[in-house]
């Protein structure tokens, strides 16, 4: 198949490329610089730059892959600022959807979140709804979220990912990573709220066996949700911090497990059941 991933030189984008390839797709990647060509060249894929908020430039682009598949990776982290990301779910999707819609792409894999859900203490499944008006700033993310997983779902076939707080090699929660800087700097929070995680591996190979799920919304993490007083404290040992951190709570914000039970009945096995292992592997 030709694979169109926008959003391709990111940390999911540089995990999935090689698992493509191997399984004979025809891969096109994306970045906004061609500083990153040559390492998308070197993982197999053609590159293309590609600005998903520049509609014209999204129509052009894939209207010259005019892919079988889209998989859409564009986040917007480099500067933390959670404004600039859901800018790029709405509008950055809305380009990216309308662009296959125009030369009769039929399938979409889209990322999204699984840290979505009301808050409490039962496991989320994919149809329940989103949490429906949470303050800010998580107002702001859960409602791009809500644009990002609408339009996704325009096209005839399509699959939204729900990923879990992604670790491993290039993501906030690694050894060099946002969350490893301020775990060895004391200011790592450790606090009662709930989250589900999925290192990069995991998630990787779910977009790959999207490719043949049936259309819907799929929950990637792992086996094993926690509070950050559980987690917190082993991810610091797996970057290397070994000082106190700061342990507090936060009324109200008591996060949500989440279920994979939807993902792991179409056959996605884990090389990381649990965080636990994975942050050893920090």
């Amino acid at each position: 198949m030709r694979i169109f991933i926008a959003g391709g030189s990111g940390v999911l984008g540089r995990s999935l490329i090689p698992l493509l390839i191997e399984l004979g797709h025809e891969v096109t990647a994306t970045t906004r610089s061609a500083d990153k060509f040559s390492l998308i060249s070197r993982l197999g894929a053609t590159p293309a730059v590609f600005d998903a908020l520049d509609r014209d430039a999204a129509f052009h682009a894939v209207s010259e892959v005019r892919p079988d598949v889209v998989v859409h990776l564009l986040t917007d982290l480099s500067s933390g600022d959670s404004s600039s990301n859901a800018r790029l779910r709405v509008r950055g999707t809305r380009n990216l959807v309308d662009a296959a819609m125009r030369v009769g792409t039929p399938r979409m894999i889209g990322e999204s979140i699984s840290w979505v859900y009301t808050p409490g203490l039962t496991l989320a499944e994919e149809g329940e709804p989103l949490d429906a008006d949470p303050a800010e700033p998580r107002h702001t993310t859960i409602a791009a979220v809500r644009a990002l997983e609408s339009c996704v779902r325009e096209l005839p076939d399509h699959v939204v990912l729900r990923f879990g707080q992604l670790y491993g090699p290039g993501t906030w929660f690694s050894r060099n990573g946002r969350f490893g800087d301020d775990a060895r700097a004391g200011r790592l929070m450790a606090t009662d709220t709930v989250a589900s995680f999925i290192h990069t591996t995991d998630a990787a190979r779910a977009a790959v066996l999207a490719l043949d799920w049936a259309s819907g919304v799929y929950n990637v993490v792992d086996d094993e949700p926690a509070s950050g007083r559980e987690w917190a404290p082993r991810f610091a040992v797996g970057v290397g911090a070994f000082g106190p951190l700061d342990s507090h709570s936060r009324p109200g914000d008591i996060g949500r497990p989440v279920s994979n039970a939807r993902a792991r009945a179409r056959g996605l096995e884990l090389t990381y059941p649990s965080w636990r292992d994975g942050f050893r592997s920090l």
